[in-house]
């Protein structure tokens, strides 16, 4: 039986998908979608998605302290 899976458990163990990753990405897509009331351009959601699923920050950071 180990044999049959084998793949399956290799590709775990290399890059530590679970499920509950999964779920964790559709539930943010889903408060996305609701934050949004819908959207009308398919364009502007799947942006929507990757900035807030994409870790981008909304304001980078400047060149050194500013005071």
């Amino acid at each position: 039986m180990l044999k049959r899976h084998l793949d399956n458990l290799l590709t775990y163990f290399k890059f530590r998908v679970t499920n509950a990753v999964s779920e964790g990405l559709n539930n943010k897509i889903e408060a996305i979608k609701r934050q949004a009331y819908g959207f009308r351009n398919l364009e502007h959601f799947k942006m929507a998605i990757y900035f807030y699923c994409g870790g981008l920050q909304l304001y980078p950071k400047t060149h050194g302290n500013v005071r």
